[in-house]
């Protein structure tokens, strides 16, 4: 016996078998009691792995990769946060690691060097 779904190519369209309708198929079959417990152990398998495939979303992550102009636009705009976002975190970071160095070390060097910097600013704004 065949259980007969609506065929279709369009993957939003495609009816999945209905699992009162797999039900239906098993008990019109006229079978022993042992292969009726092997066919419910059988369901209950099924049900988890339709469950876990619901889950996984592998329907949307299909329809995804089937445009490469969108797939190219998801990439390039999380790449683009991404590296935004690694800027600001870098910049944060070594200015509070700049402060703690600041009040804990004198640095002969780095001040006279931010010293002159600072000096070249003044003049600048002088102009």
């Amino acid at each position: 016996m065949h259980i007969k779904y609506k065929e279709n190519n369009d993957l939003d369209k495609q009816n999945p078998i209905n699992m009162r309708d797999l039900d239906k198929a098993m008990n019109e079959l006229n079978i022993c009691e042992k292969t009726t417990e092997d066919l419910g152990t059988i369901r209950r398998y099924l049900e988890r792995l339709t469950l876990i495939i619901e889950r996984s979303r592998i329907r949307e992550y299909m329809m995804l990769t089937d445009s490469k102009r969108r797939l190219f636009t998801i990439n390039f705009i999380a790449g683009l946060g991404k590296g935004f976002g690694q800027a600001i975190g870098l910049s944060i970071l070594a200015a509070f690691v700049f402060y703690l160095l600041s009040k804990s070390v004198d640095l002969p060097v780095i001040g006279e060097y931010i010293a002159r910097l600072m000096d070249i600013v003044d003049e600048y704004r002088r102009r």
